[in-house]
């Protein structure tokens, strides 16, 4: 049987070996339509020239049955317009950018789930009022109308800390919302969200149980398949993992289900994967969306696969060659897994970075284990791109077990395992 041609937006050599150990991958040959190295620690985003890149490729290839991506922004919005291009299957160009675009997404869901989003306005971060124009309670948070991994999101308790993160804001916010603007501009989408001065929001606090829920659009269909507890840090707003399958009740799983159905149908997305993150409040008793993102998780993959025995770039493939993602079967090594992000909250130079005889070792110890290491000796923390506001990631450990105990204390493990040597710069010292 003759192979599917599938390109990539974004393929590295992680999410490459979960694509050919899914069935469907099987029968595919896989292309880089761009690759990593492309998209990611970029100093910019040339969109049409990346579009361009893509069409020059896959016509030097000759054949393209399929395109995806499992990478926000740029990935995310490059996979329509190829798919457009080629008649192949996937979502519309305009209901991508309804999930991508923060303020359009937060417009839409306001129209079918409004008791389930946060009161939130617009603002100019070059508008030396923009506080006072606001004129909302804090505490609440900040960020960029485009941007991924929370960066440039910040939370505010009062004045003096909205003008310090608004001048952090003012020097970076170019790096995404300047593309992405011009991209909504050269595909004709609407001028009053492409043109407006307003290029941030501000969004009242969510709190509770923080989860995402992985789902999928067949045609009218909407399906959500699994849904991925978000553990945060001590104090902090930064994910210390990501652990499935969720702890979160049948009952609250199901109107999440529900709230997800209503806003999807609402935007418009069909034949893409998605995933939206969501906050259970205990106290209030009620689900409430934080954003929809219309791709898989990389993120949750190896832990999708390590309880499912396959990863969920099976549903994402599925779509992108037409057809209707089958369920997922519980025939994985482990009852649950985990994606935890080992993190260091102050900026210095890595001297030393794990060697790859010392994750051989782990992995003798940890039947399972993965590790995707970030930096490289010699990197000062600050090169890395798209980190969030408070912390810089180091690397992701993925691990299986029979609990959340066992979980943890194979993460420890690893951490004893891995030489990171970090020199802290003097003012990290001074914390």
């Amino acid at each position: 049987m003759e192979k599917k041609q599938v390109f990539i937006i974004g393929l590295d050599d992680f999410n490459l070996k979960k694509l050919e150990n899914t069935p469907e991958g099987k029968e595919c040959d896989f292309h880089a339509a761009l690759t990593i190295s492309e998209i990611r620690n970029v100093e910019e985003f040339n969109i049409e020239q990346l579009i361009n890149k893509c069409k020059e490729r896959i016509d030097a290839h000759g054949k393209i049955d399929a395109v995806a991506s499992y990478y926000d922004f740029p990935g995310t919005i490059i996979t329509p317009i190829i798919a457009d291009h080629y008649n192949l299957p996937g979502p519309t160009l305009e209901s991508v950018v309804k999930c991508e675009n923060k303020y359009w997404s937060r417009l839409e869901q306001q129209k079918v789930i409004e008791d389930h989003i946060p009161q939130f306005k617009a603002f100019d971060p070059f508008d030396d009022d923009a506080f006072e124009k606001l004129d909302m309670i804090t505490p609440y948070w900040i960020k960029p109308i485009k941007s991924f991994r929370s960066f440039l999101a910040y939370r505010i308790n009062g004045e003096p800390q909205f003008n310090e993160s608004v001048a952090e804001i003012r020097q970076h916010i170019d790096y995404i919302s300047e593309p992405f603007n011009e991209f909504m501009r050269l595909y004709d989408l609407p001028s009053e969200l492409s043109e407006m001065k307003e290029s941030c929001i501000a969004e009242s606090l969510l709190s509770g149980h923080m989860c995402t829920l992985e789902g999928y659009a067949y045609e009218d269909q909407v399906v959500a398949y699994g849904i991925v507890d978000s553990v945060r840090e001590d104090n902090s707003s930064s994910f210390a993992r990501y652990e499935y399958p969720s702890v979160l009740p049948q009952e609250i799983q199901f109107r999440m289900a529900d709230v997800t159905r209503r806003v999807i149908h609402q935007i418009g997305l069909q034949n893409s994967p998605f995933n939206i993150e969501f906050f259970y409040n205990q106290t209030a008793n009620e689900v409430y969306l934080l954003e929809i993102n219309p791709r898989i998780s990389q993120a949750h993959t190896d832990i999708f696969e390590k309880v499912h025995g396959v990863s969920h770039h099976s549903i994402m493939l599925n779509l992108a060659l037409g057809r209707k993602p089958k369920p997922l079967e519980y025939n994985g090594h482990f009852n649950k897994a985990a994606n935890f992000m080992l993190r260091t909250f102050d900026s210095g130079k890595v001297v030393k970075s794990p060697t790859p005889d010392e994750i051989k070792i782990l992995k003798k110890f940890i039947p399972g284990l993965e590790v995707k290491i970030h930096v490289r000796d010699g990197i000062h923390l600050t090169e890395l791109k798209g980190q969030d506001s408070y912390s810089f990631e180091l690397a992701n450990i993925f691990i299986g077990g029979r609990d959340q105990k066992e979980l943890v204390d194979k993460y420890n493990q690893c951490v004893d395992g891995l030489s990171f040597n970090i020199e802290y710069d003097e003012e990290a010292l001074l914390h």
